[in-house]
């Protein structure tokens, strides 16, 4: 059982699953999603599929682990991975650049189950939890919910109960968690960990940061995709935001990219899970306040991430389109660069607004595939 003070954010425990099971199944905007997400399954067996599902990882085999081998078959060129310490993905904080709402963490979860047998946890902001179903199946799905308070106070209050919840999970439970580092998606790529977030996994203890960060067995973790099925959508947003400031997604926005981010082609998937980064975090300077401990620890999380990058035509030529320089220029062919041209010009027709600046979309796609490669070079260099 779960101490109570997690009850509002924990995912279910096996014992709730048989009463959330019902509910979603009589959900009628669930039974559509999953007659859409399974075309040639009948519900009644998904439905039975739930109800035989002892506990959440059962669920998860029977239902997400298949579902998402299909997206894998026909939506990728395949799945790599590779991993520094497989000995330490058993109770670890996966840390990872952030590029798709819901696929990051899924893919993640079918890393797990084919190199440890287990999945991790996942955190998820509420903001995302835009339907009762929604809410109810990724607590099912082992999800905890980060929430978003509106006012300080009870901000400070919702990050110390998350911070102790990681906490317990890997210290007691022995758990992975995966965790986006920052909050909300890095549209351009250009990815940074928060400092407010290396501030909150160390809430949970009175003790020298590096100390609290050292418990919790950070491995920082890169996700590459090779084609990104919301760049067109996220340069979309781009515009809107030069063009307003003050413009802010809708919970309809939210779903599009969930949907284009599942059902959309991503070429090759690459994740690299590095080993527990404990070591460096020691060896910082402890005469240094707080906020430079928390910002040599992000800076070492980003090496990591940046390090790690997979890449293929489309990041060396968009590089190359960026920034004039040619030094990848033996990494594509004609052919690829053919390819990319019309992939580039498709996608910038695609951005619906009515005021397109296709010079603009045109800069902020190249940007989501040359920034990894910009940052990868800082990173070796």
């Amino acid at each position: 059982m779960f101490p109570a003070e997690y009850d509002e954010i924990r995912p279910y425990s096996p014992e709730e699953l048989p009463q959330i099971f019902e509910e979603l199944i009589a959900d009628p905007e669930f039974k559509a999603v999953m007659e859409q997400a399974f075309k040639d399954i009948p519900f009644e067996y998904i439905a039975g599929q739930m109800r035989a599902s002892k506990d959440n990882v059962e669920f998860q085999k029977a239902l997400v682990y298949p579902f998402l081998q299909g997206v894998i078959k026909k939506l990728s060129s395949g799945l790599t991975v590779s991993v520094e310490n497989k000995e330490n993905m058993v109770k670890s904080l996966c840390i990872s650049n952030h590029r798709d709402i819901i696929m990051d963490s899924a893919f993640l979860c079918i890393v797990f189950i084919e190199t440890v047998g287990n999945t991790v946890e996942i955190a998820i902001g509420d903001n995302l939890l835009i339907r009762p179903w929604i809410k109810k199946l990724v607590r099912v799905n082992r999800s905890f919910i980060v929430k978003r308070a509106p006012g300080i106070r009870e901000m400070l209050a919702a990050s110390k109960t998350l911070s102790s919840y990681m906490h317990y999970t890997i210290t007691e439970r022995q758990q992975p968690i995966w965790l986006a580092q920052r909050e909300g998606r890095a549209k351009d790529s250009n990815d940074r960990t928060q400092e407010g977030l290396i501030k909150m996994l160390s809430m949970y203890s009175k003790e020298d940061i590096i100390d609290a960060l050292k418990v919790l067995n950070i491995a920082p973790t890169t996700i590459s995709y090779e084609f990104d099925p919301c760049d067109y959508l996220k340069a979309k947003e781009f515009q809107q935001k030069r063009d307003n400031p003050e413009h802010k997604k809708s919970p309809a926005d939210d779903l599009e990219n969930m949907k284009v981010g599942m059902f959309g082609y991503k070429g090759g998937i690459h994740y690299h899970i590095a080993d527990c980064i404990n070591d460096e975090i020691d060896a910082i300077d402890r005469s240094l306040g707080k906020n430079e401990k928390t910002a040599a620890v992000a800076r070492i999380i980003d090496k990591h991430i940046h390090s790690n990058y997979k890449f293929w035509p489309v990041n060396y030529y968009y590089y190359e389109l960026l920034t004039g320089d040619t030094r990848f220029a033996d990494k594509y062919t004609a052919e690829d660069k053919a390819k990319l041209d019309g992939y580039l010009q498709q996608r910038i027709s695609m951005v619906e607004l009515p005021n397109r600046d296709d010079d603009f979309c045109r800069t902020k796609i190249l940007e989501m595939y040359a920034n990894p490669v910009i940052n990868y070079l800082k990173a070796t260099k």
